[in-house]
């Protein structure tokens, strides 16, 4: 408990043992497959810590304006008698002012005409101003974004964006802020969301998972009364992603639903034909059931963090088993590390090869621990390991 309320968040087998030391430091360290950098690599970072000129690279990129501060001939010919000076090179330095947001009212105006004869007689003809983002709304782009940014980037409060305007001379009530919020999600960030799970389900390979969210209240008076959520109701937020090897454009999808059961993965995944990695939840062993062309994946990191959470809890780590199954894992993942950067086919034929073996051989060796009763069935270890045969 004291470690998941203070401690380090940490299921590295060095950091949860307490391996830090100078002895070992060497062998913790090296990678022996790792390239050599390369010299201008070297020289750079070295460099990078003795430059002087560090403050000109920080603001580097950033929009200039050039100020000068003349002496004119005059001025120093009062100053110190004609004749009796020279010029120097201009002392320049570097100040960063930042300007407040802005406001600017844009007042379009729309040019119109009418037919007084002819085929278009008495037809209307207006100039072509830009489409408003919301219809006979204020609200632009720009200012949508603001204030969207605000709160779901900045995790600021409607009331603090609401305050923060008036501040600048605009007011702009929290209700406002909301319905364009709301509106904008409808007609433009749902379609987009659409698109997103559509491209989603034609990869091959996606991650699922679930976390428990406390809500407040959120009760909706068409549901019925069963339903509705109580004051601190515990709700949940799906996340769906792409899978680790699509990095180009990689998808990541939230979507808050009232329960844990298996009906929304369920429709959501209504179709797919593919891997679907998640952890040990027995509602995902159930969509497999029911959806043919789905095969169900479990993630080793969750399955790892029981035995992680078992050795945080006991003292004689290293004689544990726990600590037996974190080695025998970490095993593989030092393989799997190393195949990363493989093609596909070349990945998955260094897997049958290196991994599959030592896979195997876990499953075996955890199966046996569990018949062999060498394990306390009540225990953290236990756990883990019914955890990992599931």
């Amino acid at each position: 408990m004291n470690s998941h309320r203070l401690g380090r968040k940490t299921e590295k087998l060095n950091e949860i043992d307490g391996q830090h030391s100078f002895f070992d430091e060497v062998e913790n360290c090296c990678e022996l497959d790792v390239d050599e950098p390369e010299l201008q690599i070297v020289i750079r970072k070295a460099r990078r810590k003795k430059k002087k000129d560090q403050r000109e690279l920080d603001l580097e990129g950033l929009p200039e304006k050039k100020i000068s501060h003349p002496l004119t001939d005059e001025q120093l010919d009062a100053h110190y008698g004609s004749g009796n000076w020279r010029r120097l090179p201009d002392d320049t330095y570097a100040r960063l002012r930042f300007t407040l947001a802005s406001w600017t009212v844009e007042r379009h105006s729309a040019a119109v005409a009418v037919g007084k004869s002819g085929d278009h007689q008495d037809e209307f003809l207006r100039g072509d101003p830009p489409n408003d983002l919301l219809r006979n709304s204020l609200v632009t782009p720009s200012l949508a974004a603001v204030i969207m940014n605000a709160k779901y980037v900045n995790s600021m409060l409607l009331n603090r964006i609401e305050q923060e305007f008036e501040r600048n001379g605009v007011y702009i009530s929290r209700q406002t802020m909301a319905n364009w919020t709301i509106r904008c999600t409808e007609k433009y960030l749902l379609p987009l969301y659409e698109l997103l799970h559509k491209k989603l389900l034609e990869l091959l390979v996606n991650q699922c998972d679930e976390t428990p969210v406390q809500v407040v209240n959120d009760n909706d008076p068409d549901e019925p009364n069963d339903v509705k959520s109580k004051v601190g109701h515990k709700n949940y937020m799906w996340v769906q992603r792409s899978g680790e090897f699509y990095t180009d454009r990689p998808i990541v999808l939230f979507e808050y639903e009232r329960v844990r059961g298996h009906e929304y993965p369920e429709a959501f995944y209504k179709g797919y034909q593919g891997v679907l990695m998640t952890d040990g939840l027995q509602q995902y062993h159930m969509i497999e059931k029911t959806l043919e062309d789905l095969t169900n994946a479990n993630c080793w990191v969750h399955m790892r963090r029981q035995f992680a959470d078992a050795i945080k809890a006991i003292k004689a780590i290293k004689n544990s088993l726990a600590y037996k199954a974190l080695l025998r894992i970490a095993a593989i993942y030092k393989i799997e590390n190393t195949l990363k950067d493989l093609i596909t086919q070349e990945r998955l034929d260094m897997r049958k090869k290196s991994v599959k073996p030592l896979v195997e051989e876990f499953f075996a060796w955890v199966k046996a621990c569990i018949n062999d009763t060498s394990v306390l069935p009540k225990g953290k270890t236990a756990d883990g390991f019914n955890y990992a045969v599931n």
